[in-house]
């Protein structure tokens, strides 16, 4: 049998309605072409499904369809949003501002920056896994140019306070940059309302294909200018030169609307399933949930288990499909950077697991889950018979 699916912050199945509409942008008899070749009919019909799928993106977003730049995923994404703007404003000042527990694609690209000749402030957050925009005031100085903090945590499933980071940096002049591939479809998002100027995210975090991503950049209100990262061809109003994969993209539109028209059913479906789990794991005594209990999105329960051993719990839950921290780093033996930013010791962080639900858990995966984990840590716990 295969194991239940618990890892869907990691990636989500695409869903069956996409990969249908994908599938008609493949083939001949479908319209599979360039959509930069605008001398026929077939690059024409392309470039309407580009244009039809950006108008989706933008509208899960509720911004303009021509602030929608398209990427090759959200890691992309993070690095235009980051590199671009370090290397397009450099002339006013080398200062970046973020966490300690962002996605490797926003630490990597901001440690790549300080190889550079840049400085990077890292916002350490509370014991619950927030970051406030006490810390970000804290840490402005008149030579900050970027503030970069992740809208949801990719680990925790903590919601940090974008939109009052976002009120805040209304009269500085760095700019604001979220990663929210962990928001589509899980919390309503509204780029004005939150007050940022570029924001990552991509379609296999919301049922759509990998592979495909895009970086909302402001236009209007301000205008934010940034300097291209690849070259050739000029696409994208020049940001992002590349021929565009016409079936990713339209299965990016497509799974964003659907998330969108799906956002508040599956918000409340998915807040049962997350309190039934976590109340039948009670009995077990000795484990913590990491992360602000109510100041996260319903899917996510990162949760360390006390008087167990890391690696043989993992090994024990092989018929759960499940992670210890981020996909991007799940081939390291270190524990989470994030727990330990967050204060959590070595050997709690080793038996620590990232349960996540989605569109296609039901209660009774929940209900064998649940018994699993409690025969397995119950097992795990009784004393050694040497």
């Amino acid at each position: 049998m295969q194991p239940i699916y618990l890892d869907y912050a990691a990636t989500t199945p695409v869903d069956p309605r996409v990969a249908e509409h994908m599938a008609r942008h493949l083939t001949l008899d479908g319209v599979f072409a360039n959509p930069a070749s605008r001398t026929h009919l077939y690059g024409w019909q392309a470039e309407e499904a580009v244009e039809t799928a950006r108008r989706q993106v933008a509208d899960a977003l509720a911004a303009d369809p021509r602030e929608i730049v398209w990427t090759s995923g959200a890691t992309e994404a993070d690095n235009l949003a980051i590199k671009g703007i370090a290397s397009c404003h450099q002339g006013k000042g080398r200062h970046i501002v973020t966490s300690a527990i962002e996605h490797k694609a926003v630490l990597d690209t901001c440690g790549w920056l300080q190889d550079n000749g840049f400085e990077v402030t890292y916002l350490q957050p509370a014991a619950d896994g927030l970051i406030s925009a006490d810390m970000v005031a804290k840490a402005l100085r008149d030579d900050t140019i970027l503030v970069s903090v992740m809208h949801v945590n990719n680990e925790l499933g903590t919601i940090n306070d974008v939109a009052g980071i976002g009120q805040l940096l209304q009269h500085h002049q760095a700019f604001f940059h979220i990663d929210a591939a962990q928001s589509i479809g899980k919390i309503s998002l509204d780029v004005n309302q939150l007050g940022v100027d570029l924001l990552s995210c991509c379609a296999h975090k919301a049922y759509g294909p990998k592979g495909i991503g895009a970086l909302w950049v402001r236009r209007r209100n301000p205008f934010v200018p940034i300097d291209a990262q690849l070259h050739g061809g000029g696409h994208e109003r020049g940001m992002r030169s590349g021929t565009l994969p016409t079936h990713q993209i339209v299965g990016m539109g497509l799974a964003f609307e659907l998330a969108t028209l799906a956002l508040a059913d599956e918000h409340y479906r998915l807040l049962e399933l997350r309190e039934q789990f976590w109340s039948k794991l009670q009995p077990l005594g000795d484990l913590w949930l990491n992360g602000d209990p109510q100041q996260r999105v319903a899917g996510v329960l990162n949760i360390s288990f006390g008087n167990v051993n890391g690696e043989t719990l993992l090994t024990g839950l092989r018929e759960l499909a499940v992670s210890t921290g981020s996909a991007c780093t799940s081939a390291s033996v270190e524990p989470s950077y994030v727990l330990k930013a967050l204060g959590v010791d070595n050997e709690l962080a080793m038996s620590t697991i990232r349960f996540s639900i989605g569109r296609y858990t039901t209660k009774a995966d929940i209900e064998k889950a649940s018994q699993i984990i409690i025969r397995t840590v119950d097992a795990l716990r009784q004393p050694s018979p040497a």
